[in-house]
């Protein structure tokens, strides 16, 4: 499959994620909310690696990309706790969804030209533009 297709089916996933944390919301406690969550991961985490080590498919591991998996599963559980945080406060999923996601958006996109010296363009500027623009509309509404 070419990037663009995984990308949409993440996307999906993302969208199901946010409603579920908003259907979610109010039902249990935020504790457990990221309990559960943490299981699911683990539970899907295990599965892959052992289908991978079924076929063959060597596990390989370095430092960098040891420490770097360990943020992106506490970042994640930081998005998971603010979500049900959010909408434990009656946020508008409308409104709440799309402010995070493109404040996400901005600050990664800035962190990859400041801390990887990624390229900027004019499209790049207009871009960012927009993303304010767009946040202001939507918190504003």
């Amino acid at each position: 499959m070419h990037w663009i297709q995984y990308a949409l089916l993440t996307s999906l996933a993302l969208a199901s994620a946010d409603f579920f944390v908003k259907l979610a919301s109010g039902k249990l406690s935020n504790s457990l909310a990221v309990l559960l969550y943490g299981c699911c991961t683990f539970i899907t985490g295990l599965t892959w690696v052992l289908l991978e080590k079924a076929k063959g498919i060597p596990q390989f591991f370095q430092m960098s990309g040891f420490l770097a998996a360990i943020g992106v599963g506490i970042s994640f559980s930081g998005v998971t706790l603010g979500l049900y945080t959010t909408f434990g406060a009656n946020a508008p999923i409308s409104v709440a969804i799309p402010a995070i996601r493109l404040g996400g958006v901005l600050l990664v996109s800035l962190a990859g030209i400041i801390l990887l010296k990624e390229p900027i363009s004019l499209e790049y500027v207009i871009g960012v533009v927009l993303i304010c623009c767009g946040m202001y509309l939507i918190i504003k509404k």
